[in-house]
């Protein structure tokens, strides 16, 4: 048993790593704002275009990198999700059944 929690924590910080390695992008006011996140819903970069910096006021500026941010987070969740599914079927499909103990 203490090997399968040694595996489990060897096999969380590998999809760790792959999560860092992964990049998403959440975009708003058709590209002119760009937020840049990691799989592990870390944000790594925000862009704006100058000339919309410019001509944007504070509200807007304000409210549009809320809605870059909680896309790019958005899609950072999925791939996390996606990838500790992938993770936890890999474990259990090796436990020689007992994934099947709870009604599969």
């Amino acid at each position: 048993m203490f090997d399968k929690i040694m595996e489990a924590q060897q096999k969380a910080g590998e999809v760790k790593k792959r999560l860092d390695a992964i990049s998403v992008t959440g975009t708003a006011e058709g590209g002119k704002i760009t937020v840049q996140a990691n799989g592990n819903k870390v944000v790594q970069s925000v862009t704006i275009d100058e000339a919309f910096l410019k001509e944007a006021d504070k509200e807007e500026l304000e409210e549009l990198m809320v809605i870059a941010i909680n896309k790019a987070l958005e899609q950072a969740e999925n791939v996390h999700q996606a990838e500790m599914a992938a993770m936890a079927g890999s474990m259990f499909g090796g436990m020689g059944g007992l994934g099947n103990l709870f009604g599969k």
